[in-house]
């Protein structure tokens, strides 16, 4: 009974995707109006909310059993794969405007970049005034971050050899090796050869601090709970993203608002999981979760995204506008200096907040 009360979630998740599967053909947010829109938009995004708690916990569990870093790339895999499953199926259904993947690694990079690490920072501190991480681990994310950012978003508005943003076949091809080696030599570092410069560096991060009462259990079971959480997140999204757009056109909101908020919910798991590791004085499990999973995002999405494209004639645009770029080159500079010592504080965060709320603004900026 008790493990059956615990995969709630996940069961909640699974019953209300079958009920929109059933009766999606009247349910329709044109067909129904603004009122039931609005009731159903809450309803999935609370059973969603309920998954995300979680997967947090099925999260918190594996690194338990696993340790740093391994726990915290399984839920980053995890999550990213997630989201590139999203951007695929939509690819695949015709419906994907050409700046769809652009925008979408884009809205990740600024979520997790500036208001994840922003808060996570901003708590941290203002619970635990100087907090320490692995300044060698840190350094290693953002030396391959800054490199796959600017090679993917930034690069391809300022060649010629492709209209706009586009790449080359040329481009799109070093861009796909390019990705892919870089990533896969990060990761052996990350869980090879160099795994302790992942590690937090005081002795704060043993047995069961932080699980405050969570059965652990077997790593299998723990695997298939996270994946059989997180399943229903995808799956509701799609749904959420057709609501949330009904509602954002009835407002007059501008569209980006949509791909943001189906973003962020995505990678609500990942933000609960290290907020909670910065409220106890884990800085560095939230350093692995938020700077991997911004790695993560151009390392695996930019090659799936050009490989979909290639097979299926899609067009696709990687090359971000000049105000989007002056953003991105701001959070990865200011990133390096946040990163550049062994401790961190409030101030930080709350710079990277800033950064965060200007983002925010540029997407109701319609000018």
């Amino acid at each position: 009974m008790t493990l059956l009360k615990s995969e709630m979630p996940s069961l909640a998740g699974f019953l209300l995707f079958a009920a929109f599967a059933y009766l999606g053909g009247f349910l329709k947010p044109d067909d129904i109006g603004v009122g039931p829109s609005l009731l159903l938009l809450a309803l999935i995004f609370v059973v969603v909310m309920w998954c995300a708690f979680s997967v947090v916990r099925h999260a918190e569990c594996l690194a338990t059993l696993l340790g740093e870093p391994y726990g915290t790339l399984i839920l980053t895999l995890a999550v990213i794969g997630i989201e590139v499953a999203l951007i695929v199926a939509i690819m695949l259904s015709g419906d994907a405007a050409p700046t769809m993947a652009r925008d979408t690694m884009f809205s990740v990079v600024m979520i997790v970049m500036n208001g994840l690490i922003g808060i996570c920072l901003l708590v941290g501190g203002l619970q635990h005034k100087n907090q320490s991480y692995n300044l060698e681990g840190a350094k290693a994310f953002l030396s391959v971050l800054v490199p796959l950012a600017i090679f993917a978003l930034v690069l391809p508005r300022f060649t010629h050899s492709a209209p706009g943003g586009e790449l080359s076949p040329l481009q799109a091809g070093f861009e796909v090796v390019m990705s892919l080696m870089l990533y896969g030599v990060f990761l052996a570092i990350q869980t090879v050869t160099h795994s302790d410069i992942f590690r937090q560096p005081d002795a704060l991060e043993d047995g069961d601090h932080g699980h405050h009462g969570i059965v652990v259990r077997s790593m299998p079971f723990h695997i298939v709970g996270l994946l059989g959480a997180l399943l229903p997140i995808i799956l509701l999204s799609k749904k959420l993203a057709l609501y949330v757009e009904f509602g954002i056109d009835g407002l007059g909101a501008p569209i980006a608002l949509s791909g943001f908020i189906v973003a962020a919910l995505v990678l609500m798991p990942e933000g609960l999981s290290a907020l909670q590791a910065a409220k106890e004085n884990m800085l560095q499990r939230a350093v692995n979760i938020c700077l991997g999973s911004a790695v993560a995002t151009i390392g695996l999405t930019v090659p799936a995204v050009l490989f979909v494209g290639y097979y299926t004639g899609h067009t696709v645009e990687l090359g971000l506008e000049s105000a989007e770029i002056v953003l991105l080159s701001l959070t990865l500079f200011v990133s390096l200096l946040t990163f550049g010592s062994r401790t961190t504080n409030y101030l930080l965060g709350a710079v990277h907040l800033a950064l965060f709320a200007a983002y925010v603004m540029m997407i109701f900026d319609l000018s």
